[in-house]
């Protein structure tokens, strides 16, 4: 048998407690997150795998940025705590999160931001975001 050169962790890197089959690994796979939190945490998991095209396929066109590279600045993530998701119109959202990494040799950073959804053509997509501490 032939070994893939991407073995999926057996739980999510999201934190859920779930398999990655069970939980972001479909919506990695194609399968629409159905809301903005669950699309939250797929995103961060993509983060954490490296998933530079699922990254940029859930983050709306506009404000996608041209020099996004996964790769030049490596970041370990540590852990993704969602504080709070509000569905604020028919395809609008809210999602407050707080997501731990680690960059090199430099000491852990936490990520709080309060980020944006839009829902368009019947897929969630991250629009934009205020952080409030880095």
């Amino acid at each position: 048998m032939k070994k893939s050169k991407h073995t999926a962790p057996s739980l999510c890197p999201c934190g859920s407690g779930k398999t990655y089959e069970d939980c972001c690994g479909r919506y990695h796979a194609g399968t629409p997150a159905p809301d903005a939190r669950s699309l939250m945490a797929s995103r961060y998991s993509a983060y954490a795998l490296g998933l530079e095209k699922y990254v940029r396929d859930t983050w709306c066109e506009e404000n996608c940025p041209a020099d996004l590279d996964l790769k030049a600045n490596p970041i370990m993530w540590l852990g993704l705590e969602i504080r709070s998701f509000r569905e604020t119109g028919p395809d609008t959202a809210e999602v407050e999160y707080v997501a731990r990494g680690r960059s090199g040799g430099a000491g852990a950073f936490r990520l709080h931001e309060l980020s944006r959804f839009v829902k368009r053509e019947g897929r969630w997509l991250y629009l934009d975001g205020d952080c409030f501490e880095k």
